[in-house]
């Protein structure tokens, strides 16, 4: 693990410092999960963003799903 120094807003050192005495961690640990949580969430975007100009340059046919339609099961509704 590596040693970073970052300069945040007081305003934000606050907020984590309430946060994290209410949770019993630490500014690290807070912070460490915040950042990978940004990171998982920026990497969901990137992948949704790939997926949709994918459909644009290559519509749904039609017919393309309609190989599945009798494989469909509601279940006894």
């Amino acid at each position: 693990m590596r040693t970073v120094q970052m300069t945040l807003d007081d305003d934000l050192v606050e907020l984590t410092d309430k946060i994290v005495e209410k949770l019993h961690t630490t500014r690290s640990a807070f912070t460490r999960a915040a950042l990978r949580d940004a990171i998982n969430s920026f990497n969901v975007t990137r992948l949704e963003q790939k997926h949709r100009k994918g459909y644009e340059v290559h519509p749904v046919g039609k017919t393309e799903f309609s190989v599945w339609e009798n494989e469909q099961d509601w279940g006894d509704v």
